[in-house]
């Protein structure tokens, strides 16, 4: 059996070699930067996997948050992303090249950016399983779900139904809905997803 090629690092390097990148909007997308400003707790551990040019993680270093973990398999990224913090920067930020699907350790906060719609959806049920492995107690689950589907793949879309059927197994869902404040060209096709680990 053949590996889907969006699967792999190559895949995804060479689509940020060319710039290739289309789900990129270039900064934080204001439902995420919404989420982020009410957060109040500057120590917590957050981790964005597939983080991309990890606008998010700038965002939120930016904020004063000290303990932010981006992971992502590309080289060309991660590599970009290493020799563009700033010192400060530096200190608040950890950049790993890798699998998520391998990480190992405890993180307070997930924050879900357009990773969950690029994997292959049969990954979808090992994806909510690692979130709730890598959530410490209390941990959550946040982010944006495409609430579509595409003609060309990926992006994976879904419905709301789909969501919820595979996050309850595994997590208590706190919010599943439109989002509101969805940048222009997402308007209407977006979901905020809020998900609690089930101790």
């Amino acid at each position: 059996m053949n590996t889907p090629p969006f699967l792999s690092p190559a895949y995804w390097d060479q689509r940020y070699q060319k710039q290739s990148t289309g789900w990129d909007i270039g900064h934080v997308s204001t439902p995420l930067k919404e989420y982020f400003d009410q957060l109040s707790d500057k120590q917590m551990r957050i981790l964005i996997p597939g983080a991309g040019n990890a606008y998010e993680a700038l965002y939120l270093a930016e904020k004063g948050f000290t303990d932010i973990t981006v992971i992502d398999f590309a080289p060309t990224v991660t590599e970009r992303i290493k020799q563009s913090l700033t010192p400060k920067q530096k200190q608040s930020i950890t950049i790993l090249k890798g699998d998520f699907f391998e990480l190992a350790g405890e993180y307070d906060l997930v924050i879900e950016q357009t990773f969950f719609c690029a994997i292959d959806p049969q990954l979808r049920k090992q994806y909510v399983e690692k979130v709730k492995t890598l959530l410490a107690g209390n941990g959550k689950l946040a982010g944006l779900l495409f609430n579509r589907e595409f003609p060309e793949n990926p992006p994976f879309g879904g419905t709301g139904k789909e969501y919820r059927q595979l996050f309850e197994r595994e997590m208590r869902i706190k919010k599943l809905e439109p989002c509101y404040n969805s940048i222009p060209a997402r308007k209407g096709s977006e979901l905020f997803l809020i998900a609690e680990k089930i101790l």
